[in-house]
């Protein structure tokens, strides 16, 4: 089968490294050739350091989508245009599709695979979360007869390397993130990372295979990590035994299904406590498993080119394939509000030490039905401004929120509460 390549960057080249190192282990595998015959860039000159035959490289994507000799096109520019247009058009053109594009899948899915069904073809996109973790296909093939129950997943690099350090080296957010810029770990910009935005498009993805619904990223609740500090971690740490995750989550309660991004507290005896650094994990419950777990690099050139290539041999081997090309059987009627949705939580304020704040504190709990379970404040100073650390017991997120803007108004609170969810 010869493959057409769009997107000669760093994943990219690590296709073409596997199409180098390992085309005997590929034959084997699927019985048959699998040929790169043209990769399309918009730079061409750049060494990207692989051996690579000048004569298959163009700057032209329609060398790919034209060519009838091409049955695989793997897109790997990323964001929605062009990646919509060459995706949409391999497809009319009869060619089946490989992409890494989360954020192509989470905003367009129905169009590309209503598309992919009326021309028989397949898109497969095991790439697009976790990397080169196995998790998409397990989820709709190995877990096929489970009713999910749910899906818990740290499947952010980025942000999980930075609370990891500021639990692991004591330091501030601000400080970690100019770290992992240096380092790599980060982006410049790094808002799409920390801010929650690359998980809630994974958690669609997730959320489709997994229950047959598909959520808009506008209808998601989503918060990143930025507001966390040390004091944050620590205390977590010490007193309640937990580690701080960004986490996304997708489970069943009564019937509805809970969506979400929030930093939230995991305690260290959950498997996903231990998911450290740039790895990710991804915890999935079914009816009959129980729990499975899946863990390993989320991104980077050589595990995300390994997924790829591998749904290239899995295309290869079986075309009409198990994967979706649809949105799934729907297992659930209707998604709850998030305000709806209830935890424990953990919440810490500023606030000047002086007489009757944590009765007041304590009344606007009381007034929207919030039970706590405990408030510790240390190193007081009568005057002085000193963090507050509350853990409720279960309540509803529309409770707290009401309570948290209540006390925001106090004149002795200094700042914006914070609150995190407890697993």
């Amino acid at each position: 089968m010869n493959i057409g390549l769009i997107g000669f960057g760093t994943i990219g080249a690590g296709v073409v490294e596997i199409f180098n190192t390992n085309p005997d282990i590929i034959m084997k595998k699927t019985g048959m050739e699998l040929r790169l015959r043209r990769v399309v860039d918009l730079d061409i000159e750049t060494d990207r350091g692989v051996e690579i035959d000048p004569g298959i490289l163009s700057t032209d994507a329609d060398d790919i989508l034209e060519d009838p000799e091409i049955d695989i096109v793997i897109e790997l520019i990323g964001g929605y245009e062009p990646a919509r247009s060459f995706i949409l058009k391999a497809i009319e053109n009869g060619k089946h599709v490989v992409t890494a594009n989360k954020a192509l899948l989470a905003r367009h899915w129905d169009e590309i695979m209503d598309a992919a069904r009326e021309h028989g073809v397949r898109v497969a996109f095991e790439a697009s979360v976790g990397g080169g973790i196995p998790v998409l296909r397990a989820l709709n093939e190995s877990l096929a007869a489970n009713r999910i129950e749910s899906i818990y997943g740290i499947i952010n690099g980025t942000a999980n390397y930075i609370l990891t350090r500021m639990a692991s080296e004591g330091m501030e957010f601000d400080d970690v993130l100019r770290e992992a810029q240096r380092l790599g770990y980060a982006e410049r910009d790094p808002t799409f990372d920390i801010e929650g935005h690359d998980t809630a498009q994974k958690l669609i993805i997730l959320t489709l295979l997994g229950f047959g619904v598909h959520v808009p990223e506008d209808e998601l609740h989503v918060e990143g990590i930025s507001s966390i500090r040390r004091d944050d971690i620590e205390y977590a740490t010490a007193e309640l035994g937990c580690s701080v995750k960004l986490l996304a989550t997708a489970r069943l309660n009564d019937g509805e299904l809970e969506l979400g991004v929030t930093p939230t507290l995991v305690p260290h005896h959950h498997l996903l406590s231990s998911v450290n650094g740039v790895f990710n994990g991804i915890y999935i419950t079914g009816d009959f498993t129980g729990p499975v777990m899946f863990y390993g690099k989320g991104a980077g050139r050589r595990a995300t080119a390994s997924a790829v290539v591998a749904d290239c041999m899995d295309i290869a081997v079986n075309p009409e394939g198990s994967m979706p090309t649809g949105p799934g059987i729907r297992v659930v009627e209707s998604v709850r509000d998030f305000s709806r949705t209830s935890s424990r939580y953990y919440i810490r304020l500023d606030a000047v030490d002086r007489a009757g704040v944590l009765h007041e504190i304590a009344g606007a709990f009381s007034r929207h039905g919030i039970s706590i379970e405990s408030v510790t404040q240390k190193g007081a100073h009568e005057g002085e401004t000193v963090p507050i650390y509350i853990v409720t017991h279960e309540a509803s997120e529309g409770a707290i929120q009401g309570a948290l803007s209540e006390i925001s108004e106090i004149r002795w609170v200094r700042g914006e509460p914070l609150r995190l969810r407890i697993l």
